[in-house]
Parts: structure tokens; sequence; C-alpha cells
């Protein structure tokens, strides 16, 4: 985990939307394998944001119909991550300060019910699981690799859902996960983020061995609108 190429990072975006692609739907199609590749490539900024998405071009690119073009880019637009405005061709979503002031939000409320459960109900195990995947966190922050930190970040918050055993908070955070990529990226890349972020982390491991459920949601809302307030001050 120490080093991750683009092609390593764009690899990586792939596995992930064909996973959260796959729990609704496990078969692997046409459709789904346009999706994947081109959902990728707007997770890692390969196609930019407010990108349009020509379907002619894109038909070209895959040697298909039209037809399975636009089923992937509709597919993508359920996952939050195209625009398909009435009558005007599809672009890569462009996200607005009050959009993701909206997902910050959210997703800093339910992982703070998240923090909670596993503070209270995480076996010795399971908090050791936890403590490696920060680990991959520090290699990662000490290499100032900010992909390698991302990929080992969503992994650490995938198994800390998995540890609190909320199911419906599990869900939902998964449902938001694909818009938040890019945008978590952006924030680790500002000076210093690594390394306040690799900071909470081992703060709320160890929050989770005092058994201190209200420490560990503290940590996780400031970990959160720290990220916002970066996010806010990149974007004036």
């Amino acid at each position: 985990m120490d080093t991750m190429s683009a092609e390593d990072s764009l690899a990586r975006a792939q596995t992930t939307i064909q996973r959260i692609i796959a729990s609704r739907d496990d078969r692997v199609s046409l459709v789904t394998q346009i999706a994947i590749e081109i959902g990728a490539e707007i997770i890692e900024d390969v196609i930019p944001p407010g990108h349009d998405l020509n379907s002619v071009d894109l038909s070209r690119r895959y040697k298909t119909s039209r037809t399975p073009i636009r089923e992937a880019l509709m597919l993508l637009e359920k996952e939050g991550l195209v625009d398909i405005p009435p009558r005007r061709r599809p672009r890569v979503l462009v996200m607005d300060l009050p959009m993701i002031r909206e997902i910050y939000r959210t997703r800093a409320a339910i992982l703070e019910f998240v923090s909670a459960d596993v503070a209270e109900t995480a076996s010795p195990e399971e908090l050791d699981q936890l403590e490696a995947a920060v680990a991959d966190m520090a290699r990662a922050c000490s290499d100032g690799n900010v992909n390698a930190y991302l990929w080992a970040n969503i992994a650490f918050h995938d198994l800390n859902l998995v540890v609190s055993k909320n199911l419906t908070a599990k869900r939902i955070v998964e449902s938001l996960l694909l818009k938040t990529i890019r945008l978590r990226r952006k924030s680790l890349s500002q000076e210093g983020r690594l390394a306040a972020s690799l900071d909470d982390h081992k703060r709320l491991v160890r929050a989770y061995r005092e058994r201190d459920p209200r420490l560990a949601a503290a940590l996780v809302h400031a970990n959160h609108y720290n990220a916002l307030r970066n996010l806010e001050s990149s974007s004036q």
C-alpha cells in the first residue's frame, strides 16, 4: 500500500463501482462494464466535472450502439456521477457548495452513530483490524501518496461500517460513496490535510479502545467538518 500509481487508483475505482453496482444487480453486462469504466474515469478526474458525455463518441469507443451507452449513463446518474438534463447532452455532474455541504453533513451525522456503535460493541480482534487499517493510512501518509491514503481511508471506513453491524447506516453511506471520492481526494490534497486526517483516525481508534462513544462521535464530526471547510475554502 506504500505506493499507488494513477493506473492502480483507476483499477481501485473500477473495483469499487463494480462492488456497488453488484449489490443491486450481480450480472456483469455490457451496460455495467461501460458504467464501471466511465464511472472510474469520472472518479479519477480522467473525465472532469462538467465534461459532455457524447453517446456517439462513446458508442464508437465501445464499438456498440448508443442504447447501451445511454443505459450505462443512466446507471451512473443514479449513482450521482452523471447529470442528464432534459433535451440536453449528458455530462459529468458538477457539485455546487450546497450539495457538497448536504453530503458532508449527512455523512458526518450517520458516521457519528456508527462510531458510537463501534466504541460500545467492537471486539478486541475487530479493533486490531481497524488499527491495522490505520497503519496502512500511516504508510501512505508517510509517502505523501494521496491516492494510496484515500483508498486506505475508504478501506478503513468500509471496515468500520462492517464492525458497527449497522446495516442501515452501511447502505446509506455506500450510496454516498461514489459521490464523495473526488471530494475526499480534493480535500486530502490540501497542505497538511493528510497528517491531520491520520491523527484524527489514530485518536478515533484510541477512543474505541477506551470505550468512549461520545469522544468517537466527536472526532468523526470534527474530521468531516474540517474536510468540508477545506473544500469550502478551495472553492472560493
